[in-house]
């Protein structure tokens, strides 16, 4: 396992990441698919693709055998959407959240699950890993999966999400919590962990696998909304303990790009692909207002720091050159 050294690094970021990993190959549309680039900004190396995952993954394949992503998040289908009930806005609403989530029966799911966790296991590094989320509905065929091609499942995590809705059956307890399933390639990878800024995080103390995280605010959904969004924290915390800045991240199950928002966050290069247009072009609303964000932070802190060095002095209780909000960045 390899840890990183960890200290904060004040420095104005001049990330140039060059071009997506897709850029020198050819892609050609299918029937099921456009396969094609929807959204590029190589500056903070984010580069959305619209197309069918299994195309888009295959494709890939065939260019860098020995994989290039040194970690991938993915929230796939959950095989949900059978006509069961839930609470939303105070309502009773059926679950229905599109014909991607309806399951194919028990044998079927297990084989897309195989299908998309094999190439993904392909494309990471030696030492990439890979965390996926889930409910029981599908957790236990991706835990199954994982085991069959013989990687190495590092933690579960359980996401408990306060304040969750109410079970109307009154049948059930209430569904509070998603496991989140965190995996080496295989045995023989050499995981990356930032120890110590997870420790940091945790005000000093090791992290337990229990993550009390809320789910979306309404900032995260100013541009519309997708059905199973996960919070920009939740990815955030991923990324924070896997990977190191400038890495290369894929998310296969793109939906409304939060994996990519919190790339941006976090420093790290991105791959979204999604199949559904509408998506994507929530996605690109999203990722371009964090980066005007960010560059306006980059703006700012340009000009404290210049006024610091003009007086030759940093005085720390600054709020934008040492922000008490920001995680700190692990090295």
């Amino acid at each position: 396992m390899r840890k990183s050294s960890f200290r904060h690094k004040y420095a104005i970021p001049q990330e140039e990441f060059g071009v997506s990993p897709l850029a020198e190959i050819s892609l050609e549309p299918t029937s099921l698919s456009p396969n094609r680039a929807y959204y590029a900004n190589d500056k903070y190396g984010i580069w959305l693709y619209w197309g069918n995952c299994l195309e888009l993954l295959d494709a890939m394949i065939a260019r860098y055998s020995g994989g290039c992503f040194d970690m991938i998040f993915a929230d796939p289908p959950y095989f949900l959407s059978n006509g069961g009930i839930t609470c939303h806005a105070g309502r009773m609403v059926k679950v229905d959240k599109g014909d991607w989530d309806r399951s194919q029966g028990v044998e079927l799911n297990h084989e897309f699950n195989l299908a998309w966790l094999s190439r993904c296991q392909k494309l990471l590094r030696r030492n990439g890993t890979i965390w996926v989320t889930g409910t029981h509905h599908v957790i236990f065929s991706i835990g199954y999966a994982m085991q069959q091609l013989g990687m190495k499942i590092l933690n579960d995590i359980v996401w408990e999400k306060p304040n969750p809705p109410p079970n109307l059956s009154c049948r059930y307890f209430t569904h509070s919590t998603e496991t989140v399933i965190w995996a080496a390639k295989n045995a023989q990878s050499r995981h990356c962990f930032n120890y110590e800024a997870i420790r940091a995080l945790n005000n000093g103390r090791q992290m337990k696998t229990v993550w009390t995280i809320p789910p979306p605010d309404r900032d995260e959904k100013i541009f519309g909304k997708h059905p199973t969004q996960k919070p920009v924290a939740l990815v955030e915390r991923c990324l924070i303990a896997s990977t190191e800045r400038g890495d290369l991240v894929l998310d296969p199950f793109n939906g409304s790009g939060t994996t990519g928002v919190a790339c941006i966050r976090c420093g790290r290069r991105y791959v979204g692909i999604e199949l559904d247009p509408h998506y994507l072009e929530l996605s690109r609303k999203r990722i371009e207002n964090e980066i005007a964000k960010k560059e306006r932070r980059t703006t700012a802190y340009a000009g404290v720091a210049l006024r610091a060095t003009s007086e030759g002095a940093h005085n720390e209780d600054d709020s934008v050159l040492f922000p008490k909000t920001r995680a700190p960045k692990p090295r």
